[in-house]
């Protein structure tokens, strides 16, 4: 059986390089290595040639030595596995073989999940509780529950991750479905190659013939008008016949700049938001990846990153990422000095400065997950309301202006900057997460 610290290994190490490489080069000399089972410490990869293997470590060893273990002397452990290479088949045979639709569609059309995006490993909290359970309830009756599921949020909350678990979860309990999970720009390309390779009919019909259908990233659609006539015929099809459609995006359907038809079918079901993880919740994800890792991280060290870094479950990977190699290549106990030098660039705080209401609009905005744009309008929706009376509340409380210019900076009177302070004074001594969320605000404000 592979083992699976190594196959997440090699996994993270080529998401790192992807972002650092050209798609041509992470295609051709990457994409193809694969990592084989092997019972010694070292790696074990399977390379199509010698070549790639050169490649590999002329280009990356400093990166590899970040992710694999070393040997004595700092050089990554890694066994190459180079298969011998097969004649060549005569032409007419090889025509043949690449005519076969049944070959064509395996290749074409394959379903590709991550394979350590599953319901077990998605940490649940306050700010996902929702979105989790309708994913799940969805997983369990597909095409019969909310459809379609419009999941929306910021980067690297988590919606690859439950797109990917309710394939993971088709897959293995309604082994009779179709499942397909896809990036929106992957049905743009294969939508192109189709109309390359004039077999659009063979494309629709494999789309249209899916029982759940997973799309990541619809936002990708915009201002591609002949694609989103496709994808919304498409859509339409799978609707009519029950079909189970889920959408992600980083923003809710009425903010995308697509046609009212297609804006209308996705809000037609259920849209349900992924919000920012709060600090347990941050230092619980904190503790699994740690987990995974084999790296020890106390309880004090794991608030303390979860506190510097909110916005971003990505980046809190990345934090374990960046220590664990840390650890590991210069032997050196986890302290919070530590964290402090080595995740200073991924720590999210506003310079130190003068306080000023900009400042403390900034910070608002970030912690609560508003635009500061809205914090200085009139709109009175709840959430906008009470982030716009904590901005008002911090700004009497850290800076030494008179009431009367503060109100000016907010355009309100002094009379609206007082009430503001007495609401959130009242509301505080009753709700722990709003106090925490100001303590929040206050220490990426404070010079």
């Amino acid at each position: 059986m592979l083992n699976a610290n190594a196959s997440q290994t090699w996994y993270e190490f080529l998401q790192y390089i992807r972002k650092r490489c050209s798609k041509a080069a992470f295609e051709n000399w990457l994409a193809p290595i694969q990592v084989m089972e092997s019972a010694k410490d070292a790696i074990c990869l399977k390379v199509p040639n010698i070549f790639v293997k050169a490649y590999l470590l002329d280009n990356y060893k400093e990166d590899l030595c970040s992710f694999l273990p070393v040997d004595a002397l700092g050089e990554p452990l890694i066994e190459f596995v180079i298969p011998k290479q097969i004649p060549k088949q005569p032409d007419v045979i090889k025509k043949t073989v690449t005519s076969s639709p049944s070959a064509s569609d395996k290749v074409e059309y394959e379903l590709k999940l991550n394979p350590f995006y599953k319901f077990e490993t998605f940490i649940e909290g306050p700010s996902n509780q929702f979105v989790k359970s309708a994913a799940m309830g969805i997983a369990n009756r597909p095409g019969r529950s909310y459809n379609p599921l419009f999941i929306h949020g910021g980067v690297g909350l988590g919606k690859t991750h439950l797109l990917h678990a309710i394939g993971h979860y088709a897959k293995e309990n309604h082994k009779k479905l179709k499942v397909q999970c896809i990036t929106t720009e992957g049905f743009i390309n294969d939508l192109v190659d189709s109309l390359r390779n004039k077999s659009v009919d063979q494309l629709k019909r494999f789309y249209r013939s899916l029982d759940v259908l997973l799309v990541d990233d619809i936002q990708f659609l915009q201002n591609r008008l002949n694609f989103e006539e496709e994808f919304c015929n498409t859509f339409e099809s799978l609707i009519n016949q029950n079909k189970q459609i889920v959408i992600t995006s980083d923003k809710p359907p009425g903010q995308l700049k697509l046609s009212e038809r297609i804006v209308g079918r996705m809000e037609w079901g259920l849209v349900a938001h992924v919000g920012i993880p709060d600090l347990e919740t941050r230092v619980a994800i904190l503790q699994h990846k740690s987990e995974q890792k084999g790296l020890k991280i106390s309880s004090n060290i794991a608030f303390f990153i979860a506190e510097n870094i909110f916005s971003n479950v990505r980046q809190l990977e990345g934090a374990i990422n960046r220590l664990t190699a840390h650890c590991r290549l210069l032997s050196q106990e986890l302290t919070e000095d530590l964290v402090e030098q080595v995740l200073s660039e991924l720590f999210q705080r506003i310079p130190k400065q003068r306080v000023s209401v900009e400042n403390i609009l900034k910070a608002v905005a970030t912690v609560f997950q508003v635009r500061v744009s809205d914090l200085k309008g009139t709109s009175r929706t709840k959430e906008i309301a009470i982030a716009r009376q904590v901005a008002m509340f911090l700004a009497k409380e850290m800076m030494s202006e008179s009431l009367m210019m503060i109100g000016a900076s907010f355009s309100k009177t002094h009379s609206t900057i007082l009430h503001a302070c007495k609401t959130i004074e009242n509301k505080i001594k009753k709700d722990e997460a709003l106090k925490r969320k100001i303590a929040l605000v206050r220490r990426h404000v404070e010079p």
